[in-house]
């Protein structure tokens, strides 16, 4: 934040009768108001924005508006693209879907669709750096004889989810490259891909057929099938994914819920 955000500890005196309503002054006003006006701007249509079309659009010196940036940056309201350009975070996108919760068209409606057609479990989750973060879980009929240890607000990897997978197929490749040197590729079943030859050729395959399995790769006995959501310019920003339990669903049946799948993934899009 800049000198005046930060309530002249530079030296500058704050004016005496210039509080709000809620006692803070005009200055820390003023912070939180330039706040608002990058963020407004950074989720305006036609992003990733560069940094000098926010400073213009928002009307912040661009100094604070990198720092302010950077603050949006860690908590997970913003997220910078590999050429600089910055683009709405995986908090903001989870916060705009709670917005219009009651309207036909909302995400709870679109998955709560998904979930009558199959009868089973549905997540939706956003890309959020190295993992996916859930933001939506709808548990399967009250006839499912499981609940899973997923949660909304649980991180889980990209390369043992069908979710997360779904995800690197769709990302450009030498951004997926980059994420999955970075993670390493962590055992959590002995059924998960450890080697990226091996996960390489499973996004090829993914690409094809539009849709990724997670067969027991990161829960023992769970087998999920899932699609990437796309956003405007093609960038998968998070998916979509139908959890079922391994011994009652067969991998040919879990891939019958692929039609389904890419027709919520598909009415997410303008949502998300």
């Amino acid at each position: 934040m800049d000198e005046a955000a930060a309530g002249g500890h530079a030296g500058r005196t704050v004016q005496p009768g210039r509080t709000g309503r809620t006692g803070r002054t005009s200055a820390a006003g003023s912070a939180l108001e330039k706040s608002l006006r990058v963020l407004e701007a950074v989720a305006a249509p036609g992003g990733p924005h560069r940094l000098a079309d926010l400073t213009a659009a928002a009307a912040v010196p661009k100094s604070s508006t990198f720092r302010i940036l950077a603050s949006l940056i860690d908590q997970g309201f913003v997220r910078q693209e590999a050429d600089s350009r910055y683009g709405v975070g995986p908090r903001l996108r989870g916060l705009s879907a709670l917005v219009g919760a009651g309207e036909p068209a909302s995400i709870g409606r679109i998955l709560g669709e998904l979930r009558r057609s199959t009868g089973q479990t549905v997540h939706l989750a956003l890309h959020s750096g190295e993992a996916i973060t859930y933001i939506r879980k709808l548990e399967g009929g009250d006839d499912q004889p499981f609940r899973t240890a997923s949660r909304v607000g649980m991180r889980m990897p990209l390369h043992t989810t069908a979710i997360g997978k779904s995800i690197l197929a769709h990302l450009p490749a030498d951004e997926a490259k980059e994420l999955i040197g970075a993670t390493g590729l962590p055992r959590r079943t002995p059924r998960t891909l450890t080697t990226a030859k091996a996960l390489y050729a499973q996004l090829a395959d993914i690409r094809t057929r539009g849709f990724a399995l997670d067969d027991e790769e990161n829960e023992p006995g769970i087998r999920c099938v899932g699609a990437a959501v796309l956003g405007p310019t093609g960038r998968p920003v998070g998916g979509v994914s139908v959890t079922t339990v391994a011994f009652l669903v067969s991998r040919e049946e879990i891939e019958a819920y692929a039609p389904a799948l890419h027709a919520t993934a598909e009415a997410l899009t303008p949502l998300l």
